[in-house]
């Protein structure tokens, strides 16, 4: 399987994902992430692990992150592994259920939302 890995940079993304988001994967995770937004924007990804756009949208995003000198803090939803945080987020926020898909938060509240090949960084103001 390393060979594998390595050919598909399964070991780069996730020591890449440990290292720019704090993750979501519990409800408490999910309100401390709103309770953040009080404090500053926050951006949750919610990405499907196994679909290649996903992933391919994520490696786009990761690098503009990297890039990026905005305030603001950055959450990961593996939503294969946690779908009912994901369905939370659509009921709570009353958004629809994409993936890949960049929620953003402010004040408690969802101001704006993009999906695969809309997700752009610059877009949120």
């Amino acid at each position: 399987m390393g060979f594998l890995d390595q050919l598909f940079g399964k070991k780069e993304e996730q020591d890449q994902t440990k290292t720019l988001w704090k993750k979501i994967e519990t409800q408490k995770d999910l309100d401390l992430a709103v309770e953040k937004s009080f404090q500053q924007k926050v951006l949750i990804f919610k990405h499907s692990t196994r679909c290649f756009i996903s992933k391919t949208v994520l490696k786009s995003f990761e690098k503009q992150m990297e890039n990026s000198d905005k305030d603001q803090t950055y959450y990961f939803l593996d939503l294969i592994a946690h779908r009912d945080i994901s369905n939370e987020i659509e009921s709570r926020f009353d958004i629809t259920h994409q993936s890949p898909q960049l929620i953003a938060l402010e004040n408690g509240k969802a101001f704006y939302n993009a999906s695969h090949q809309s997700i752009d960084l610059d877009n949120i103001k």
